[in-house]
């Protein structure tokens, strides 16, 4: 008997249905992680850690994307994507995989992958991987706007707006900037933040934080992202 699927409801706030996502990735963490933040996009997501469950829960044909490890137990993602392929399952797959170099590549994408990534990467990167995928399908359409106050925040274009003023900002402080609203109201701790907008193997000093939300507050105005200590931050409404 097959072990049930780590399933995962969107946001509250999201849209009534919400693209749906499988993970098929064997490092429990990863998956888990990318499932928190997918989520926290608005999208529904279902997690499993094998090949075999995977290409199962794939062959439903219940998905808009699956997200798919290379190295796994059961069968790889090679096999995986080449049997989805086979039996006429057309769902977008972004293939993970912690090889590079031009052979493994044109190996995901001979087996009818439609994108690549390797580890270590950023959040960022995925989640634009992820709404290319959508855009080609002519699935995603715009993004929706989120506003908080007198801040919009339009992730699809990925621009700021306070007020009429649109404020310039670095990729990486609009990437913190988009896990404060997508959660406005909620605090959301330094290590979410983290996990989400730097590698996954990022390692360095976790007060990088601390410096792009300093910057985030004097472009933006100091009383937006409230400081709540020990726990992280919150956006507010001013």
């Amino acid at each position: 008997m097959r072990p049930p699927a780590s399933h995962h409801h969107p946001a509250r706030g999201a849209a009534r249905r919400p693209f749906r996502f499988l993970i098929v990735e064997d490092e429990k963490r990863l998956a888990l992680s990318l499932a928190k933040g997918l989520m926290a996009e608005g999208y529904a997501v279902d997690v499993v850690h094998d090949g075999l469950e995977g290409l199962h829960r794939a062959g439903e044909g219940t998905y808009d994307l699956v997200i798919l490890d290379i190295m796994l137990p059961g069968m790889n993602g090679y096999h995986v994507c080449s049997a989805l392929r086979a039996a006429g399952h057309d769902v977008p797959i972004l293939m993970l995989t912690a090889k590079d170099g031009e052979y493994d590549e044109a190996e995901g994408l001979d087996t009818g992958a439609d994108d690549y990534l390797t580890k270590p990467f950023s959040y960022v990167v995925l989640v634009a991987r992820v709404k290319a995928l959508l855009r080609r399908r002519g699935q995603a359409g715009a993004s929706p706007v989120r506003v908080v106050g007198d801040l919009k925040v339009d992730t699809a274009a990925r621009r700021v707006f306070r007020g009429e003023d649109e404020v310039t900002l670095t990729a990486k402080e609009f990437a913190v900037l988009e896990q404060l609203v997508v959660r406005a109201g909620e605090v959301v701790s330094k290590a979410d933040i983290l996990e989400h907008v730097w590698d996954f193997a990022y390692d360095g000093d976790p007060n990088i934080v601390e410096v792009y939300v300093s910057t985030l507050r004097r472009k933006l105005g100091a009383a937006l992202i409230r400081t709540v200590r020990g726990a992280g931050y919150r956006l507010e409404a001013r």
